[in-house]
């Protein structure tokens, strides 16, 4: 028997109206019997995420505060969706053993779960359905990296002809403390629920019909697209297009199990499929996405190509400052960095002291409003003219280019521009692929 599993995000389950939206969504396909959940989100625009509650709690727990005041509100939330299901659950005594364990389990990674978990007790007994806590069976390495075996464990306690309901967001580590994956990782929660029960599909169902080709808060009408690959999929989310958590390809991709994304609020209307491959098409451009606050750090220094391993001792500097890069473009005598001003900090004055003194550099030099684009497209780079239509149409607005990055495996072209020229530059692009001619 075919097998789906969905996953429902904080806005598609913000309130009982939204529930009722997704009990009829499972309903209409006995095939989706993998039910995985997110904490409840924002019911409207200035309302806060109940994991932002949570993340509250622990903050005012850890200054050594008592947390009951905050996770009062909690309780509201969590109390007036029990009632206005009619849910057949002690939510009371569910609430006391959860902020008893709160408070004797102070970290983080745990407070942050029981969003979660919470709404993962109340809607299997709403549905009636089993409840399968995660946080015995999906084993995350202190890296992040899923362990291997998490998927035999996870597939038998998974197993069966019944609904099933999961939260998502946590697992445990090997040593079976609660771990949590990154903000938006239910979205990576129900793609290791797919490949561990080997579904058929794996739907993510949120706010959105899918994705764009460009962000709709800065293209008007932007066009919706039909079909990605795992590829485009994974340069769009990391730029920016935050549909979906990038990471989430990995444990589908292994056993190519397709993924959809759906909208709660439009369950029968268009959807984005995400696939290990397509077949070639028009298209040039699949997707345009970017990202704002990069720091651009360029060093030079003459015959730096003859000197062994300066390339490794500039990225080690970031790497003992706990700092990922992003990109690093080079030429004979010079070489850049580029990183994301929210991983630097406050450590920037004490790179640039550590780059002086150990690389000593002709040359030193910081650009501090970078925005990057990355635009997306199978094998576009193999378009002749592609990134001279790219840089002419920018060109044309009066944009200059800090960075130009060809991706490797010639489906993104990244390119570098000054914060104010942000939005504009996106625009171009789209403007300049919009029909793809």
């Amino acid at each position: 028997m075919s097998l789906k599993v969905c996953k429902f995000g904080g806005s598609s389950l913000a309130d009982a109206e939204h529930f009722l939206k997704v009990r009829a969504i499972l309903e209409s396909d006995p095939t989706r019997r993998i039910v995985v959940v997110s904490a409840p989100g924002k019911r409207f625009s200035d309302d806060v995420k109940i994991t932002d509650m949570l993340l509250l709690c622990q903050s005012v727990q850890e200054q050594g505060l008592d947390l009951g005041q905050m996770f009062q509100k909690i309780r509201t939330r969590y109390k007036e969706i029990v009632q206005n299901l009619n849910v057949d659950i002690d939510i009371d005594a569910l609430l006391d053993e959860t902020e008893a364990q709160m408070k004797k389990n102070g970290t983080k990674d745990f407070m942050a779960s029981r969003g979660e978990y919470l709404c993962g007790r109340i809607t299997a007994a709403w549905l009636k359905a089993r409840f399968v806590d995660p946080g015995e069976y999906l084993q995350i390495e202190s890296s992040g990296v899923i362990k291997e075996e998490t998927y035999d464990k996870l597939g038998e306690a998974l197993k069966g002809d019944d609904l099933v309901v999961m939260p998502g967001f946590y697992g445990c580590t090997p040593k079976g403390k609660v771990k949590t994956f990154p903000r938006g990782g239910s979205d990576i929660s129900g793609a290791v629920a797919a490949r561990a029960v080997r579904a058929e599909l794996y739907e993510n169902w949120t706010d959105v019909n899918g994705f764009m080709m460009a962000d709709p808060r800065l293209v008007k009408n932007p066009k919706h697209i039909e079909t990605l690959t795992y590829k485009e999929l994974r340069e769009l989310a990391y730029m920016g297009a935050n549909v979906l958590h990038d990471e989430s390809i990995y444990p589908v991709s292994e056993p190519g199990i397709p993924i959809e994304i759906r909208n709660t609020n439009d369950p029968t209307g268009p959807f984005t499929r995400i696939v290990p491959s397509r077949p070639k098409d028009d298209r040039v451009v699949t997707g345009i996405a970017g990202r704002k606050d990069f720091y651009l750090i360029q060093i030079e220094k003459i015959l730096m190509n003859k000197m062994v391993g300066f390339g490794r001792r500039f990225l080690q500097i970031f790497e003992s400052h706990g700092v990922n890069f992003e990109h690093a473009p080079t030429g004979i005598d010079t070489m850049s960095v580029i990183v994301r001003k929210e991983y630097v900090g406050e450590q920037l004055p004490a790179i640039l002291e550590e780059i002086k003194r150990t690389l000593q550099p002709d040359r030193l030099e910081v650009t501090d409003n970078l925005a990057l684009i990355a635009t997306v497209g199978q094998g576009m780079i193999r378009c002749v003219g592609f990134a001279g239509r790219l840089c002419t149409c920018l060109s044309k607005r009066g944009i200059n280019l800090q960075v130009i990055d060809l991706g490797s495996t010639q489906d993104n072209m990244i390119v570098g521009v000054e914060l104010n020229d942000f939005e504009e530059a996106v625009r171009a692009i789209y403007e300049e692929f919009e029909h793809q001619a």
